[in-house]
């Protein structure tokens, strides 16, 4: 029989044996960096250094290398733990402490932002908050960093941007009551759409941007942005509408390289040229505009072939037209049978094919060279002389990043110096002739914001499939659902909404009531003044192998859509 040792050594071997299984089962359920949050959190200097300040209002500097050092501090809702404390080096620096929050075995199904706001990381922020009030120097808290990357490298990120910005927030609000000196940083990379989560100006003393990112690098957008200058610059506009001083930091996915003053001087200079359009003061906010509400709706239909204009509730009738249709005469008799037939037109002009087809890939340079003012005179001449309302839609889905339109995927600056060369052009079109920018409303369309002075209003397209993969016309996302994101992206802007394009494909009863909840929708946002629907099958040809979606419905179906808005509103 074994003696009473062997048997405590075997009891001890089963306790090990057991406690390692656990431990691997908990490395198996949660992964390797959730594990660690059983037991701590962490501070530790991060391989991202602030490489300068840029301030478009004021003074632009590169920052000196250890003059101020980057930290991170990962909060979890565990416990506390310490490994390379800035506590020391806040005692010589100036810090930029990034914090980042986490869930205990994070997996991407929960919330973090819900258990900030819920106040679980209260404690957490409470001991940060003590530590770094006890310093003199400059202390910068950048919370939740790179939250409009369409990663999953951060809990934080694909998240509603109006709770990120509640939550900032509410974090910033904490930190300030236990650390009253710290500066709260806003924090987004600097990719398009960043400005969705702007905060607004109470709670925020700088922003900053990173170059080269991880998150950005997850993604595999680099290298697009061929040199670090045309880095800056695109991310610097992104911020044209905060006037807060920014943080330039060199992201972690960069080789190193030598910051050089001379590239913060160039892009000051560069905003100066603009300052009074482009980065006008006026395009200053805080959290948003007020929009205009409306008195009535316009409703319309895009309808080349006829089957839905004779409804004695059409009011609207939109047209597309390009250089050669202008040149060869096709575009004044549209325009007039559509006056003819006592509807307000709206006319999406697309500045590209010639009258002999050919697309100008350069159209941008050669409209602001006034090769095509010609063609933009006689199409002023045809639609001023109208005596209806006119709505004139110009350079349309600029944001998008593609190459359909010879005016996408094109640099926002020069984008909106040519959107107001042509609707200032001669001192631009009649007094019947309402200006719309036409946006598809998707991530980063603010960007090319051409100012309040040459809009009327804002024009964004909505369209049931948010992926032209899908097949199922019941995976299609809700016309709400597609609205209230695009809506916010437009919260910059007090102009009221024309919704110049929209559409759904499938059986009549599903789109019967995809349009029924597009009418519920429209009577809770009374910003929106126009509605126009796309009754055609999309460009095959902007659809590759892909069957080209068909927007047509039929008449009832129009019908049963005008009767739900006229109950609704």
């Amino acid at each position: 029989m074994p003696t009473e040792r062997k048997m405590k050594k075997r009891k001890l071997k089963y306790l090990v044996f057991v406690f390692v299984l656990m431990m691997i089962s908990l490395l198996y359920v949660f992964g390797l960096k959730p594990i660690k949050s059983v037991f701590f959190d962490e501070y530790y200097l991060a391989d991202e250094p602030v490489l300068a300040i840029f301030y478009k209002n004021g003074k632009v500097s590169a920052v000196e290398n250890g003059n101020v050092l980057h930290y991170k501090a990962v909060l979890k809702n565990t416990g506390i733990w310490s490994k390379g404390s800035f506590e020391e080096a806040m005692k010589d620096h100036d810090l930029l402490i990034t914090v980042e929050t986490w869930l205990k075995g994070w997996s991407g199904n929960k919330n973090v932002l819900q258990e900030i706001s819920g106040g679980h990381f209260d404690e957490n922020i409470r001991k940060l908050g003590e530590k770094i009030a006890a310093s003199k120097h400059k202390i910068y808290i950048r919370w939740a960093p790179d939250m409009e990357v369409p990663a999953m490298e951060y809990p934080w990120q694909f998240q509603s941007s109006a709770y990120y910005c509640s939550t900032f927030n509410y974090f910033a609000r904490k930190i300030k009551q236990y650390a009253p000196k710290a500066f709260i940083v806003w924090g987004p990379s600097g990719y398009p759409g960043d400005t969705e989560y702007w905060p607004g100006n109470k709670e925020v003393d700088l922003a900053s941007i990173t170059l080269g990112s991880r998150s950005e690098y997850n993604l595999n957008v680099y290298p697009r942005d061929k040199t670090i200058p045309a880095m800056l610059k695109h991310k610097l506009h992104r911020l044209r509408f905060i006037d807060k001083p920014v943080l330039i930091i060199k992201g972690s996915e960069l080789p190193a390289f030598n910051f050089q003053q001379q590239w913060l001087k160039d892009q000051k200079n560069y905003m100066e040229t603009f300052k009074s359009t482009v980065y006008s003061i006026d395009n200053y906010t805080d959290t948003g505009e007020t929009k205009p509400f409306r008195k009535h709706l316009k409703i319309g239909v895009f309808d080349p072939n006829r089957k839905l204009v004779a409804q004695n509730f059409i009011q609207v009738e939109h047209i597309f037209t390009d250089w050669g249709e202008i040149q060869r005469g096709d575009f004044e008799k549209k325009f007039l049978e559509v006056i003819n037939r006592r509807h307000e037109p709206i006319v999406t002009m697309e500045p590209w094919r010639e009258i002999n087809g050919t697309e100008d890939r350069r159209v941008l340079t050669k409209i602001l060279a006034g090769k095509y003012d010609a063609e933009i005179r006689k199409l002023f001449r045809i639609i001023s002389i109208a005596k209806s309302t006119v709505y004139l839609r110009w350079m349309h889905e600029m944001e998008i990043p593609i190459y359909r339109y010879s005016w996408q995927s094109q640099d926002p600056v020069m984008y909106i110096n040519t959107f107001r060369y042509f609707m200032q052009f001669e001192g631009g079109p009649g007094k019947n002739v309402r200006k719309i920018w036409g946006p598809a409303g998707d991530r980063g369309s603010i960007d090319f914001w051409p100012g309040d002075d040459v809009v009327d209003y804002i024009s964004i397209a909505i369209y049931g499939l948010p992926d032209k993969n899908i097949t199922d016309p019941a995976k299609q996302e809700t016309f709400r659902a597609a609205f209230e994101r695009k809506f916010r992206r437009m919260r910059f802007s007090d102009k009221p909404l024309f919704i110049t394009e929209f559409g759904v494909k499938g059986p009549e009863e599903f789109q019967d009531k995809w349009l029924k909840g597009a009418a519920e929708t429209i009577k809770h946002y009374p910003q929106v003044f126009g509605i126009c629907y796309f009754n055609l099958q999309d460009n095959p040809k902007a659809w590759g192998s892909i069957k080209a979606p068909d927007w047509s419905i039929t008449s009832n179906s129009m019908r049963r859509f005008a009767d739900a808005l006229k109950k609704e509103l």
